[in-house]
């Protein structure tokens, strides 16, 4: 049982430099921020073609077709030469668009034969994707929510089986939800971590309730099981009774047979089953055939210990606990001894509850520094994870997984590429040790900066933009016109105060800007409500100026996003403990967007499965 063929550190270094070249050149698209759009003149500046030529190549049906149309293999060092036809040598500035559009495919992670699908991931870990009985995520999460932790949890849960690992570590745990599931449906032990206290109260309280509503889904799952067990066998039996008055119809009945060797017991009519709340009646049947089919023995003499033993085992295992002493022995049990043996089986089920089916929410801050023993006491080999880990975690968590050696594997899904922090970016002063970007030795080497705004852009989402999400246009119209209103009235070019969501709380331009004015502590009656009519009416008719702008980005972001995504896989292959290393798509990209999850094992595992 092996990993599937994991890509090269030579051909994922070499996707790296391609991407790195082609971003070198459209950055500059990305990096600026629409708040200055009109303040800068950032369409005239940076963009060639007039706004509605660029709409109409980025338009949503041409959109759909770039995305299913499959470009060549990006060069490993482009040159360039290659990208001479989409910006202008001179002015830098973008010439051709659908050029561009089509060289932004070609540098996306499905174009570029690095990422392994969900499906070959968990046929190669040996898992059959079987539909479990248990919670239904879609009672508990909203649509987005269940489908990232289903699917998560199965890579995770396949990951753990492969590795022989109980335990897990779940970073950015937030509201639990993923460290709940694991914990009840794959009983795994997991530690979920998060840095709001909050999210750790409600997780706990949450995955409270989780846990009553699943003793009633697994009721109701063995319910359906054992009904649909016990009709087969009903079915069967009444067939073979059909089969025995033919039997006797055609000759008489060999009264020397002996019970052993009829076809059939029948259920005497005067017992009724009754246990775990299914029902046996009295005109069931259960045959010899059925019997070997369900316990693996042969029938035996004693009529009554065939009946019990037959009816325990059509149940499932965990649905009947045995009396270690026979029903006439327990009766003559003293009482002293019958409360002693219900506290040692009680101890015992509390006991094999806490070993198996653990989450436990803590309350952390972690740093690629973090000592996983001073938060987690019973620490032992476990796999880490985190689905979708805000900023410098994402990073914080592969560093992690490299330098301490319980961790033996790893699958961290990031999002909130503006939140991580950038060597380049920061101050020279600044005291932090490790950067959330960028993480490999040749990016480092090289200097990289993507900048804030570059890094925001790599959190959109293209192919919900492809099938009809609507762009918040007129917000970031509104902001970049105010903008001019407060540098040309107010002189302010730069302030520290965040407006935050006046838009959505306003009813009009002239309210959302008095609101704002309020918001940045300016003087309103400076100007007039007719002054801020005006400013709207010279810029409204050059909204789709930044409507286009922003498609643009749109369109660049996922070869922004592969970028942050091809440091971390580099990183990992530059480590000397990991025997494998890989990028999978886990989520559908329209439900959930940030959809690539990092895979690694560490050597030492691998080592073991294949009994080195």
């Amino acid at each position: 049982m092996w990993l599937p063929p994991e890509p090269a550190a030579e051909a994922v270094s070499a996707r790296l430099r391609a991407v790195a070249g082609f971003l070198r050149r459209a950055l500059p698209l990305c990096r600026a921020h629409t708040v200055d759009f009109f303040t800068r003149g950032l369409w005239a500046q940076l963009v060639a073609p007039p706004p509605h030529a660029v709409l109409r190549a980025l338009s949503g049906d041409a959109l759909q077709r770039l995305l299913g149309e499959e470009p060549p293999r990006p060069p490993e060092r482009p040159d360039s030469y290659e990208f001479s036809d989409i910006f202008c040598e001179n002015s830098q500035r973008l010439v051709n668009v659908q050029a561009f559009a089509l060289a932004a495919k070609r540098y996306s992670m499905p174009n570029l034969g690095v990422c392994i699908p969900l499906e070959e991931m968990l046929e190669a870990l040996n898992k059959k994707q079987q539909p479990k009985s248990g919670i239904k995520t879609e009672d508990f999460m909203n649509y987005k929510k269940s489908h990232e932790v289903q699917l998560m949890s199965e890579l995770v849960d396949a990951i753990a089986n492969y590795c022989g690992l109980k335990q897990v570590i779940d970073l950015g745990s937030g509201k639990g939800y993923l460290s709940s599931f694991l914990s009840l449906q794959y009983n795994l032990k997991v530690y979920g971590i998060d840095s709001s206290n909050s999210n750790t109260h409600g997780a706990n309280e949450r995955n409270r309730k989780l846990k009553k509503h699943w003793r009633a889904y697994q009721s109701r799952a063995r319910a359906n099981v054992r009904g649909q067990v016990l009709e087969e066998a009903k079915e069967r039996a009444e067939q073979d009774k059909e089969k025995c008055k033919a039997n006797i119809s055609e000759k008489p009945l060999n009264t020397n047979n002996s019970l052993q060797s009829q076809t059939q017991v029948a259920l005497p009519d005067s017992i009724l089953f009754e246990t775990a709340d299914v029902f046996i009646d009295s005109d069931m049947s259960i045959t010899n055939k059925q019997y070997e089919l369900h316990s693996g023995a042969q029938l035996q003499p004693d009529e009554n210990s065939i009946l019990e033993n037959v009816f325990l085992n059509v149940l499932p295992a965990d649905a009947v606990e045995t009396d270690c002493l026979p029903k006439s022995d327990w009766k003559e049990l003293c009482e002293e001894e019958k409360e002693r043996r219900k506290m040692a089986s009680l101890k015992a089920k509390e006991s094999r509850y806490k070993e198996t089916n653990i989450y436990s929410p803590l309350t952390s801050y972690i740093t690629a520094e973090t000592e996983l023993r001073d938060i987690v006491a019973d620490l032992e080999d476990c796999v880490m994870v985190g689905l979708h880990t805000c900023g410098d975690l994402a990073s914080s968590t592969l560093r992690l997984f490299t330098a301490k050696p319980e961790i033996k594997a790893v699958c961290s899904v990031g999002c909130c590429y503006h939140l991580l922090s950038e060597e380049c970016e920061s101050p020279k002063d600044a005291t932090q040790g490790t950067w959330g970007f960028p993480m490999c030795r040749y990016l480092k080497e090289e200097g990289w900066f993507c900048g804030r705004n570059a890094r925001m852009a790599a959190c959109l989402a293209l192919e919900r933009v492809a099938v009809g999400q609507v762009l918040p246009t007129e917000s970031l119209f509104y902001r970049a016109v105010l903008q001019v209103i407060v540098e040309e009235f107010y002189g302010i070019s730069r302030s520290d105060r965040n407006i935050g969501k006046v838009f959505s709380k306003s009813s009009s331009f002239l309210d959302y800007v008095r609101k704002s004015l309020r918001k940045l502590e300016l003087d309103e009656s400076k100007i007039s409500d007719g002054v801020i009519m005006q400013y709207l009416e010279k810029y409204k008719h050059r909204m789709n100026e930044l409507e286009a702008f922003n498609m643009l980005k749109v369109v660049l972001g996922p070869c922004i996003e592969v970028l942050m995504l091809l440091d971390r896989l580099c990183y990992l292959k530059e480590q000397d403990n990991i025997a494998w290393s890989g990028l999978v798509k886990l989520f559908d990209p329209i439900k959930s967007p940030r959809c690539y999850a990092v895979v690694a094992v560490k050597e030492q595992t691998l080592c073991q499965q294949a009994n080195c």
